[in-house]
């Protein structure tokens, strides 16, 4: 079978489609695990999933983010996911020198989800165009779990299906 879920093609390292799979995968588990997150906390606290990820764009685009509609909508979406996948590789890749990442997931991805979160705050945001402030403790409290939980947990567990430890 020649498909994202089967067999590799032909002649392809089966190392490299196995990493691929599990990426993609973990990406996928990583992004929607911590959109869905957004979703339900912001939205119980009035932001709309329109805005959330508009808010996304405006890392990018800055105040333009939120006239921009659907298109900008869309764009806070794939950076979303992009950001979630460069999580999820960075894990792939870090546990090669950090191996009890993929050896232990379950405590060592909540570490890493964590630190995930606190290069997000503490580098990525600050250097982006969005509006930034400081987070009141029940956001934090949220960001940290959700990260440790959410982003954590799969991305280790991605790196373990990356480097094939049972």
């Amino acid at each position: 079978m020649n498909d994202l879920v089967g067999d590799p093609a032909p002649g392809l390292d089966p190392f490299a489609a196995r990493a691929r799979r599990a990426i993609l995968w973990g990406t996928v588990a990583v992004g929607t695990l911590d959109a869905l997150d957004a979703i339900v906390f912001f939205g119980l606290r009035g932001a709309t999933p329109v805005r959330i990820f508009q808010s996304i764009a405006s890392g990018l685009l800055g105040r333009a983010a939120y006239q921009g509609g659907l298109s900008t909508v869309l764009l806070g979406v794939a950076l979303h996911y992009f950001i979630a996948f460069l999580i999820v590789a960075t894990a792939a890749i870090a546990a090669r020198w950090v191996p009890r990442l993929a050896e232990q997931p379950w405590a060592w991805g909540p570490v890493y989800g964590v630190i995930a979160y606190a290069v997000m705050n503490t580098i990525v945001l600050p250097l982006s165009s969005a509006a930034f402030g400081h987070p009141s403790p029940i956001v934090v409290v949220n960001g940290l779990l959700i990260h440790a939980l959410g982003v954590g947990i799969p991305s280790a567990l991605t790196a373990r299906a990356v480097r094939g430890v049972r």
